[in-house]
């Protein structure tokens, strides 16, 4: 179909063409003229309609002509997107699958070499911990050389203690061994003199006879029925009181007569301890020492008073069952004092503060 069968129907009746100028009447020149021009316009405006009326569809047509071809390379250019989107898919996965294969053919290649010792990652560890343990060894050898010498000085100073301890204690022993043993020899000694003295009163001779067998002719022997005399036997012992004086009086006549000056003793006051009838009460009971009516203790600070009027600050530091030791508070030295020096008076104990 043309494009002109499209549109002539839709195109409305053209005006009246004017009649020719031939036809005119005379006089009516100037209005035909106008008249002939005003149609001469409409009819080329008309003209112009139907040119843009048949120009209308040849453009639609050529739109539409051109939309398609539009359409057709969208459509190639998708295909050819699609393609293109499988090709990079499939480089892809290839890629991917290299990738994994390198990697894994690196891991067993680390693998081999750490199997072997030579993986530069493991060596490098390995000297690590080897500096590590290098460092502990050396630390802990240090600590035992100090450990030792520290125990090392610790035993010797223990053993310095200990043999201090020792010799002190020997002494100890050895000093109240000899004062115990010159205690006893002065008791054998003062029982060995008592002896002496008293020996001829107390030693009772047996007397000796002679039993003659009894022959057969003669006659039986008639029994003596005289009292028989009784042996010589001393009745009556002497105190230690009277023993002492004894002795001191033997002294005096022994020792040669000197002239008395006033310094002698006989001019010096009588002290407590040489009163020869003198006699002090002394016992030991629950480990305190009753004497002269007074209890004393342990730690108990007294004067110890002697026969030489020697007067001396002590400390009572232990008593025993018969005795009891005090010490010097100027030289710390020790003394055992026996119960009977106290009873005789061989020395005295006065009380002092201990301040």
């Amino acid at each position: 179909m043309s494009a002109a069968a499209l549109v002539s129907p839709a195109l409305p009746a053209g005006p009246p063409l004017p009649p020719p100028a031939s036809t005119l009447p005379p006089g009516a020149g100037a209005a035909a003229a106008a008249a002939a021009a005003a149609a001469a316009a409409a009819a080329a405006a008309a003209e112009s309609y139907e040119e843009e009326e048949l120009e209308s569809p040849a453009e639609e047509e050529d739109g539409e002509r051109s939309g398609r071809a539009r359409d057709s390379d969208e459509d190639t250019e998708d295909a050819s997107e699609t393609d293109l989107a499988k090709h990079d898919e499939e480089d892809y996965v290839e890629m991917k699958e290299q990738m994994y294969q390198d990697k894994l053919a690196s891991l067993k290649r680390q693998l081999q070499q750490l199997q072997e010792g030579t993986l530069q990652e493991y060596q490098k560890r390995m000297k690590k911990l080897d500096q590590q343990y290098k460092e502990r060894i050396r630390n802990a050898e240090l600590f035992l050389h100090l450990e030792t010498e520290q125990v090392e000085r610790n035993y010797i100073k223990e053993k310095k203690a200990a043999v201090k301890e020792f010799e002190d204690k020997k002494i100890e022993l050895k000093e109240s061994l000899i004062a115990e043993l010159e205690e006893k020899k002065k008791m054998i000694e003062s029982e060995k003199l008592t002896m002496e003295l008293t020996g001829d009163s107390m030693e009772v001779k047996p007397i000796m006879t002679r039993k003659l067998r009894r022959r057969p002719n003669d006659p039986v022997p008639i029994p003596d029925k005289r009292r028989k005399p009784a042996p010589a036997q001393l009745n009556y012992l002497l105190t230690d009181e009277q023993i002492m004086e004894d002795l001191r009086t033997l002294n005096k006549l022994k020792s040669p007569k000197r002239p008395a000056s006033p310094s002698s003793p006989e001019h010096l006051p009588t002290t407590p301890a040489e009163s020869p009838a003198q006699r002090f009460e002394a016992r030991i009971e629950d480990g305190k020492l009753y004497y002269d009516k007074r209890w004393y203790h342990k730690s108990q600070a007294i004067y110890l008073e002697s026969k030489e009027n020697t007067k001396i600050s002590c400390v009572i530091s232990s008593v025993g069952a018969n005795e009891i030791w005090v010490r010097k508070t100027s030289d710390s030295t020790k003394m055992r004092i026996y119960l009977g020096q106290l009873q005789r008076g061989a020395f005295v104990i006065r009380r002092r503060s201990a301040a």
